[in-house]
């Protein structure tokens, strides 16, 4: 009926502002890191800071990037916009730590930036050549993103343990902690109006683990002594 398909255009529209949101949300969060390179770079030094974020990230980018894709799930093209944007930014920050790190780290940089390449590559070959419906495609690429984005939210456990023991948040930037949050409800939203499991289950956990992080922030934000130096975990 006419009634049906104006919910479904709401929907739709709504799903639509949503998405945009969540772009824009997910932009500032793959923004967030810039201090960290200008600071880099001005030291032409990596100083204490590790590429593993940046580096898995780029997988978790390429996969999500492969999974928006009309041969993989439709009507996903918010997904592909801003998982190509991470893809391309990432690969960048990559480059940074490339060129001021020492001989041993830029082996070991190269070594996994090229196995993420094979296996995006690998990913690709497969589905398209074996699976011959979007539907069959899905259903193997939506869980691989799924392990790939709970890794990426997993992340800040160590910086959240040190919290605990230090009951000092100098190290867990408000910001950053509020962005994972945010960036979370919004695409657990997104997913949940046009139902897809593959976004809703990381994006949950996503939600959940901002969370913790905005509330430990507001536990140990007093016990905080801000000029004192920490050791790192």
């Amino acid at each position: 009926s006419s009634s049906d398909v104006a919910v479904m255009v709401d929907t739709g529209a709504i799903r639509t502002v949503i998405g945009v949101i969540g772009n824009v949300i997910s932009f500032c969060l793959f923004m967030s890191p810039v201090p960290t390179f200008i600071s880099i770079w001005k030291s032409k030094s990596v100083q204490n800071f590790k590429p593993d974020p940046y580096i898995a990230t780029i997988l978790n980018c390429g996969m999500w990037s492969i999974y928006g894709m009309p041969f993989v799930t439709e009507d996903n093209t918010l997904v592909v916009t801003i998982n190509g944007f991470g893809f391309f930014l990432e690969i960048f920050y990559a480059l940074i730590f490339f060129v001021y790190s020492t001989w041993s780290k830029r082996r070991k940089i190269i070594l996994i930036f090229l196995g993420e390449l094979v296996f995006l590559a690998v990913v690709i070959f497969l589905i398209m050549t074996f699976l011959h419906s979007a539907k069959q495609r899905k259903v193997i690429v939506g869980p691989i993103c799924i392990v790939f984005n709970i890794l990426m939210y997993f992340a800040p456990l160590t910086v959240m343990r040190q919290v605990i023991r230090t009951k000092s948040v100098k190290y867990m930037p408000f910001l950053l902690s509020f962005a994972n949050f945010a960036n979370g409800v919004i695409w657990t939203t997104y997913a949940l109006l046009k139902w897809d499991p593959f976004i809703v289950i990381p994006n949950g956990i996503g939600t959940v683990s901002g969370l913790v992080q905005l509330i430990l922030y507001a536990m140990y934000y007093r016990t905080t002594k801000w000029d004192e130096e920490i050791d790192s975990v």
